[in-house]
């Protein structure tokens, strides 16, 4: 062969070389694109559509508000509400940018420079220290369609449909879009999803409002959630945040200066935990989850739809006072330290404590339903063991923390002897209304959400004691035209028609002479109850004023209800007694004046609903007399232990065995009611001095007042009824400051009923 043909054959060779090579290229080129075209199409598995795109679906929690805009909690699976850019701190924006991405702004969603950096430094390498190529867009595209799949092959597979996500945010939304949108969308850890909600947590701030320091804590948290924990850890939370800080210097968001001083600074936290067991209002707002929930089945997006509470990010503007509601929080705190301490001493040495007057057969009852309530029992008899089994298994010693008024405890305790220590525990509910719009300003369901679950506010229903009187006293005063300076004479009283029964007085004071209304109500004197509804009003005509005025658990018409002994919750009560503040003008409770969607477009206002009960004229005749329960009856200690010296009209309680205690405190601008007992009616002190309602109830509406009075923004306390222009009934009691002063030391001693 010659050297012309060698030299053509390996022409041709080479040039069918190049040929294939290029024709390998571009079909590898041709084969990419239609891989990433038909990605981008979805053929390949779920890609998002561009109305997807538009609207990323994410699970917004709904915000709830005070009455003057401040976010009290949540409502949601996850704790996550959303921010615009303008609302974010531009220290926020510039330690995300400097920590994350710092060529954020040059890159149009894949960042090549980055990507050559992995493969050179990282994969080849083997320098792990050098740092990921994804871009924040790629991070956001990630935290909208999460990966499903952990494969090797599958993880490649999706971070090449991360790139195309990103690639069209990127075309689809601006910078500031996206980055509020991936801030609105990553995990801070403590149940704060979102910068909204990990502002607020953290730091108790809006986003707008974050420093230097604060923005680097928060940005630093997007690494590791719990390993950087400021409240976990942190000592590695100051140290992650010193890294976002030198970031920010070196690419010159802030100067040298301020790195070495911010770095030096402590983290100082304002920690606002908001899961659904802590934070303000924690009853209130399961009350309010369970309302909405039945809400949302009658309520419609627009695409028909239901609404859902825990996703739809729903904004709901409650009448709750957050400033009122903290001081009722922090009274219940203060008077029950004391409280349950001396329930403990008063209880110790007894065999069946904290049971009292039942047999040893109903106490283990109660303890057999305490065990089959809780969580370790239901999990045991899903695993098959059997009864014996399951309470061998609640004797067994095991390490648990249980709650403690000093904050809860790590213990070695039995589950059975849990039981027992929590039975131990008095509880309460608290609610206070507005009586002219029939605002909730206050609510309390109980001591501990966390590990006393039940609503003793709304749901629970106990007996009432002396604080019914006032509708009694009410009525007769209506009926029969009698003034609060009307005598009636202090002695037994017999319902013939009713087995002869005839209510007994706490003690014999003044018994056989003739009282005043006033000092009656002011001493709590059974006699006189029950002679005004047997001689002056009708037990029919009691139970139909209570209906008027809110209370809708049935009840019977008979005569001893002169006594309190119907069982009614902590929410009618005080519904019905701010109809006396409102001039007998009834007002229907609410909690919420309206709810919007997740872009503020109102959904519903609520307003209240009002109906005549009372004439003004008794309404006010009835606060005048309780007033004289506050002056110096059983309330008494209101004003000379507590100081307390606005304008109060007030009414204690207590039942038989000391098991329920109340307090009702009305003012011209709230209307309180307040019962304080253990979760059982056989759980409580053998003590009146200890158990009565101005011992276990007036405490803490006393401790709530205190701290209203102090605040000079909240003036609702100030001024006194007003009294109606027409008044013609004489108030003025001859003897009357006498008759006072004689009972209020008296009845310190005694116990009120």
């Amino acid at each position: 062969m010659s050297e012309t043909t060698k030299k053509k054959t390996k022409t041709n060779k080479f040039k069918k070389y190049i040929k294939v090579m290029w024709g390998t290229y571009f079909c590898f080129l041709l084969a990419v694109i239609v891989f990433f075209i038909l990605l981008s199409l979805g053929v390949l598995g779920f890609m998002p559509t561009f109305e997807q795109l538009e609207n990323p679906k994410a699970n917004l929690a709904t915000e709830v508000y005070s009455d003057s805009g401040e976010l009290i909690g949540y409502i949601g699976i996850q704790n996550r509400s959303n921010v615009t850019f303008k609302d974010i701190s531009p220290n926020l924006i510039n330690a995300l940018v400097a920590t994350e991405d710092a060529r954020f702004y040059e890159h149009s969603g894949i960042d090549l420079r980055s990507l050559l950096r992995v493969l050179t430094k990282t994969v080849l390498g083997g320098d792990r220290s050098s740092g990921g190529g994804s871009t924040l867009t790629q991070q956001l595209a990630k935290n909208l369609f999460p990966r499903e799949k952990k494969s090797t092959l599958g993880t490649v597979f999706a971070k090449l449909k991360e790139w195309v996500v990103a690639d069209k945010l990127e075309r689809n939304y601006s910078k500031e879009e996206i980055l509020s949108m991936y801030l609105n969308t990553v995990d801070y850890g403590s149940n704060a999803y979102g910068i909204k909600a990990a502002s607020h947590i953290f730091f108790s701030k809006k986003p707008s409002e974050l420093e230097v320091e604060e923005a680097a804590v928060l940005v630093g948290l997007l690494k590791a959630p719990t390993a950087y924990s400021p409240v976990r850890n942190p000592e590695n939370a100051n140290r992650r945040r010193n890294v976002v800080l030198s970031q920010m210097q070196k690419y010159g968001y802030i100067s040298e200066v301020e790195y070495k001083e911010k770095s030096s600074n402590p983290i100082k936290l304002h920690y606002n935990p908001q899961s659904h067991d802590e934070g303000i209002a924690t009853y209130f707002r399961e009350m309010l989850r369970n309302y909405m929930k039945e809400w949302c089945k009658t309520h419609y997006k627009a695409n028909g739809e239901n609404y859902d509470v825990h996703k739809d990010g729903l904004k709901i503007y409650t009448t709750i006072n957050y400033k009122m509601q903290k001081y009722a929080e922090e009274a219940v705190k203060e008077h029950f330290t004391t409280l349950q301490a001396e329930f403990f001493k008063h209880t110790k040495g007894y065999k069946d404590a904290p049971f009292t007057g039942i047999s040893k057969e109903d106490i283990e009852k109660y303890y057999i339903q305490a065990m089959k309530n809780s969580d370790r029992y239901r999990s045991l008899k899903s695993e098959g063991l059997s009864e014996k089994d399951i309470k061998a298994n609640f004797k067994e010693k095991t390490n648990m923390r249980v709650f403690t008024w000093a904050g809860d405890k790590d213990t070695i305790m039995s589950p059975w002897d849990s039981l027992r220590y929590y039975k131990h525990f008095l509880n309460t509910g608290m609610v206070s209304i507005e009586p002219q719009t029939g605002h909730i300003k206050v609510y309390v369901g109980g001591i501990n959400y966390k590990h006393f679950k039940f609503d003793n506010a709304k749901l629970g229903r106990r007996q009432v004691g002396s604080t019914f009187k006032p509708f009694v006293y009410a009525v007769a005063m209506r009926d029969s035209e009698l003034s609060p300076c009307y005598e009636i004479e202090n002695s037994p009283v017999t319902f013939e028609d009713f087995d002869n029964w005839t209510p007994k007085n706490s003690n014999d004071s003044r018994e056989g002479e003739n009282v005043t209304l006033k000092w009656a109500l002011a001493n709590s004197v059974n006699f006189i109850s029950a002679a005004l509804i047997k001689d002056y009003t009708t037990p029919q005509a009691v139970v139909d004023l209570v209906k008027q005025m809110g209370i809708t658990t049935p009840m019977e018409a008979y005569p001893s209800i002169c006594l309190g002994t119907s069982d009614l919750s902590v929410m009618e009560m005080a519904g019905a007694m701010s109809t006396f503040v409102n001039k007998g003008i009834h007002k229907e409770p609410i909690f919420i004046t309206k709810i919007c969607d997740n872009k503020g477009m109102v959904l519903e206002v609520f307003n209240s609903k009002s109906n005549s009960a009372l004439d003004e004229e008794t309404s006010y005749l009835v606060l005048e007399l309780m007033k004289g329960v506050v002056d110096g009856g059983t309330g008494g200690r209101l004003r000379f232990r507590y100081g307390l010296t606005s304008t109060i009209a007030g009414k204690t309680g207590t039942t038989d065995n000391n098991s329920d205690g109340w307090f009702i405190g009305l003012n011209p601008k709230l209307a309180t009611a307040v019962w304080v007992g253990g979760e059982l009616r056989s759980i409580h002190f053998r003590s009146t001095a200890l158990g009565q309602g101005a011992s276990m109830a007036l405490p803490v509406y006393a401790l709530f007042m205190k701290r209203c009075e102090k605040d000079s923004k909240l003036n609702f306390y100030k001024g006194d009824f007003d009294r109606p222009p027409t008044m013609s009934v004489d108030m003025d009691c001859s003897n009357y400051v006498q008759e006072i002063e004689e009972g209020t030391m008296e009845q310190e001693r005694n116990k009120e009923w």
